[in-house]
């Protein structure tokens, strides 16, 4: 336990010293949001206000509240995962530089120093994401606030899933990458499909009925699911006070997928967080093997 303790510090110390590895991690969250905001927003509430418009006529604060809520969900379940693949940046740059031929000849176990690299981006990943959920909820609060504090509680049990879920899948894919360009290449790709294959930068309900047959099958479309479960739930229960029917209520979660589809039967928040939770087990295994059989 010692070994892998002062493998995360070092890691950990070796990120905040790359000063261009920490700015492009922090700035990542805030980009995002000034991006969602400015672009997004607008579409957003254009495509809610035509959906709602025949049910009920819905104040300024409740339109303004949900989409700054689904923005700041989306942009949440975005960046637990995809900030990740920057932090994990340190395994890589180990092999490029010949840190790891150091360790290699010690006498450190080489799952000891995988594992060492996994929990020194769980860590660093945290911190980045807990400032980018800090960004959402003051824009939440500006826009409309009508969240609990159960639900900020329950977004943050989330993040962290969502984090452990992006560390163990970066981790997989980073084991094999041997220079900084390649990273960088995947990262770009994971940054730029990863909202939309989980519903973050547009709700599956608008995909074709195969797209998204396809797309229950990931474990990301459940965990952008319970951040926006949670972060819309206040204004859910702030739209049945006002008179909005119940059926209303629901077509609406359906809309924005808060109530996601697995081969004809809807997926409750248990079962999701079931679903989230086993796959960073399944996840976290295979990794595990792969350094066993890889490295023996």
């Amino acid at each position: 336990m010692k070994e892998i303790t002062a493998l995360v510090s070092r890691n950990r110390k070796l990120f905040f010293k790359d000063k261009g590895m920490l700015f492009s991690s922090m700035i990542t969250p805030v980009i995002l949001i000034v991006l969602y905001a400015t672009f997004l927003a607008n579409v957003y509430k254009d495509s809610f206000v035509s959906a709602t418009k025949d049910m009920i006529d819905l104040s300024d604060k409740i339109i303004n509240g949900t989409v700054a809520a689904q923005l700041a969900a989306a942009l949440l379940a975005v960046s637990c995962v995809t900030v990740t693949f920057c932090v994990n940046l340190t395994m890589v740059q180990d092999r490029a530089s010949g840190a790891r031929k150091d360790f290699d000849v010690s006498p450190v176990s080489k799952t000891k120093i995988y594992i060492g690299y996994f929990l020194s981006t769980v860590l660093n990943s945290l911190m980045v994401n807990g400032t980018a959920l800090a960004l959402c909820l003051l824009y939440i609060l500006k826009m409309g606030w009508y969240m609990s504090a159960s639900d900020v509680i329950f977004v943050i049990l989330d993040m962290i899933l969502l984090v452990l879920f992006g560390s163990t899948l970066s981790s997989i894919v980073s084991y094999p990458l041997k220079t900084q360009g390649q990273l960088s290449a995947v990262g770009t790709i994971v940054s730029a499909g990863y909202g939309f294959v989980c519903g973050a930068y547009m709700p599956i309900s608008n995909f074709s009925s195969g797209l998204q047959k396809a797309l229950s099958y990931l474990p990301g479309t459940y965990g952008t699911s319970l951040v926006k479960n949670h972060m819309l739930n206040g204004v859910y229960k702030e739209m049945a006070d006002t008179g909005l029917p119940s059926e209303a209520v629901t077509v609406i979660r359906n809309t924005l997928d808060c109530n996601p589809v697995f081969r004809g039967r809807v997926v409750g928040v248990p079962q999701m967080y079931l679903i989230m939770a086993g796959s960073i087990v399944v996840f976290g295994a295979a990794y595990l093997l792969i350094i066993m059989i890889r490295e023996r």
